[in-house]
């Protein structure tokens, strides 16, 4: 049996994490799947947690893309991109769709990483099998102002847990923020070495290394740019993914204290179509890091059940 390729491929725009084995594509039909990670996060989201448990066969017959976003993990971080919705958009295009030719697909994606998947599949929605969202940070385009209210539900101003507080923290005082962007992330490399001196590890948990692998630029402005920004385009993409029949499945954790739940049942309020399941006992990251087998066999299920559509 052949063992799975893990490579990690330095493109123009993102770093670039692949899994997948060798395969004749005369003989084996072989899938794809992009997953997107969250804010503050990265590929190493995966790459901890989906790639590893999922099933012998599944490895045989996709191919896996696990992006670091424009300005997260081990990706550029430039100082004249206002890491907007579009930016995010193009440079998955420009790492993935196009030097790799999917013509279809399917996606993952976690909290913030939702939105850009939802612009992503609206914009191929002929090549999209399905969509897994977990966390969507959903906020209706009915609403008079979406982007206001979407930084008034998602970034509130309370210190706990740390992820609301840090978005908080980043969305409401920018220059504090950078000052702590400037102290933390520039150093992140001395703050990793410190770290493992005083835990006495090897290797920092992939959570922890990747809170300082971005700078206050590249999350100041996609906190505002996409979480905030992208609400007023929620509806729109929905509509559009419905109107193409693709199959739209909703995680989220039932203790979930950085997205409101109410995201997820105003999704599905509005489009019935979509398959929603909260998870009781599980939070905004433990709906899969505390479940990865159990989560990692949905996902199996439901590629499989698409597996009847043929490439484009």
């Amino acid at each position: 049996m052949d063992k799975i390729q893990d490579s990690l491929l330095p493109c123009k725009s993102f770093f670039l994490l692949t899994a997948g084995l060798e395969y004749n594509s005369e003989e084996t039909e072989v899938q794809n799947v992009i997953f997107i990670h969250g804010f503050m996060s990265s590929s190493s989201l995966w790459k901890e947690t989906v790639f590893p448990n999922l099933s012998e066969d599944v490895q045989q017959k996709y191919k896996l893309f696990a992006v670091d976003l424009l300005g997260f993990g081990r990706s550029p971080k430039p100082r004249d991109c206002f890491y907007t919705l579009k930016d995010h958009l193009e440079m998955i295009e420009k790492s993935v769709i196009l030097p790799f030719q999917l013509k279809s697909f399917h996606l993952v994606a976690h909290s913030m990483g939702c939105i850009i998947a939802l612009a992503l599949a609206a914009k191929y929605s002929k090549s999209v099998k399905s969509i897994t969202l977990i966390a969507p940070p959903y906020i209706s385009s009915s609403e008079v102002d979406p982007s206001s209210e979407a930084l008034r539900r998602l970034a509130t101003r309370k210190v706990w847990p740390p992820l609301l507080f840090g978005s908080a923290f980043m969305s409401w005082y920018e220059h504090l923020g950078r000052c702590i962007c400037f102290l933390v992330c520039r150093n992140h490399k001395t703050w990793e070495w410190i770290l493992k001196l005083l835990t006495r590890r090897r290797d920092l948990h992939f959570g922890i290394m990747d809170l300082t692998r971005h700078t206050h630029h590249s999350a100041w402005h996609t906190m505002h740019n996409v979480i905030c920004g992208g609400a007023r385009f929620m509806d729109k993409y929905m509509e559009t993914l419905m109107g193409a029949g693709v199959k739209i499945c909703v995680i989220q954790g039932a203790r979930d204290q950085v997205v409101p739940l109410e995201c997820s049942y105003n999704m599905k309020m509005r489009n019935p179509e979509v398959e929603l399941e909260i998870l009781p006992n599980a939070g905004h990251t433990t709906v899969f890091l505390d479940r990865k087998m159990d989560f990692c066999r949905n996902l199996e299920r439901l590629w499989e059940s698409t597996g009847n559509i043929q490439d484009k």
